[in-house]
């Protein structure tokens, strides 16, 4: 239990037969930022044996096309109690590299791509993983985890008959578990900066806790080497204005004040299955083809530490966003 708490990479459902999920959520920018792949591997194990099963979802953000892979839950194997390293079926993914061999009636994918130079989201073992001592309570709707903030990419994947190489690319890596996802969500995520070295993760939940509820935030951001955290453990403060499917987010702690500005295409939207009501359903509004400003300001000099634009972002919403507003 302890390891799993101060390792939130590993795998938590060693011991769980029912109402647990846990997937982990790969994101893929080739050198160019013109393809932009997500793979989602993951296993529900619902409350009745019929809904249990695992998966790989699969996003193609410059074709804005899904696919929703099963497998019986038999088919998913930890190989690993100290890492993240699992198998679905005969596709492998790890914090090392990712192998897919997929081969139905809609798609063919099959290839393998390494990671070199990751960067983690600094922790300790007294506040572990992206989440800290959130990690230490017990029962919680839903934990998340940023595995990986940036990450360079080595090797090319065969999809459709298309040659996709994403060697020099750039990689992310995060993953939630848990019963369910929570009540609403907002999610932000870019590495690919054309002018300067960045990536940053926003992930602004409103989340059952006890008898109670609280909107709680995860907001990091590199810039070259320096990590700069906005959180609700570190009492950083959140404002967010909502136009449409854009979203101008800022936070600020005692320091620095960041603020992230969305800008999508409704028609780039795909609706991605999630957890919920004892079953995986239709539930998760995902962009990769979004771009967003990212301005960092120094609030003692009042000047710019970062400003810059990205492309390939991740913008994600889920449930009631009036939720997220209060």
């Amino acid at each position: 239990m302890l390891k799993n708490i101060i390792n939130p990479d590993v795998f938590h459902g060693n011991n769980k037969k029912s109402n647990f999920f846990e997937g982990w959520y790969f994101k893929l920018v080739d050198k160019n930022m013109t393809n932009v792949l997500s793979l989602i591997p993951g296993i529900y194990l619902g409350k009745s044996v019929e809904n249990s099963h695992s998966f790989i979802q699969i996003l193609q953000g410059n074709k804005v096309s899904y696919s929703y892979k099963k497998f019986s839950k038999d088919e998913f194997h930890s190989k690993s109690n100290n890492e993240f390293n699992i198998n679905i079926a005969n596709n492998n993914f790890s914090l090392k590299e990712i192998s897919l061999n997929i081969n139905d009636n809609l798609d063919k994918i099959n290839g393998c791509i390494s990671f070199e130079n990751l960067l983690k989201w600094p922790d300790s073992v007294i506040n572990p993983g992206s989440m800290g001592y959130y990690n230490f309570i017990p029962s919680m709707q839903c934990y998340s985890q940023v595995s990986v903030m940036d990450m360079d990419l080595k090797g090319c994947l065969c999809i459709n008959g298309e040659d996709i190489d994403f060697t020099g690319g750039k990689g992310y890596v995060e993953k939630n578990w848990g019963s369910a996802f929570p009540y609403s969500w907002t999610w932000v995520q870019c590495n690919s900066f054309k002018n300067r070295k960045a990536s940053i993760s926003c992930s602004i939940g409103h989340i059952p806790f006890m008898i109670t509820s609280f909107r709680g935030f995860l907001i990091g951001l590199y810039v070259e080497d320096k990590f700069y955290k906005f959180t609700t453990i570190n009492r950083s403060t959140l404002d967010i204005i909502q136009n449409d499917v854009d979203v101008i987010i800022t936070s600020e702690n005692k320091k620095y004040k960041l603020i992230i500005e969305t800008k999508t295409d409704k028609k780039d939207f795909m609706l991605c299955m999630g957890p919920r009501d004892d079953k995986m359903v239709p539930l998760v509004d995902e962009n990769l083809k979004a771009s967003v400003k990212v301005t960092l300001i120094d609030k003692t000099t009042s000047k710019d530490i970062f400003c810059e634009d990205g492309l390939c972002c991740g913008i994600e919403y889920g449930g009631d966003q009036r939720m997220i507003l209060k």
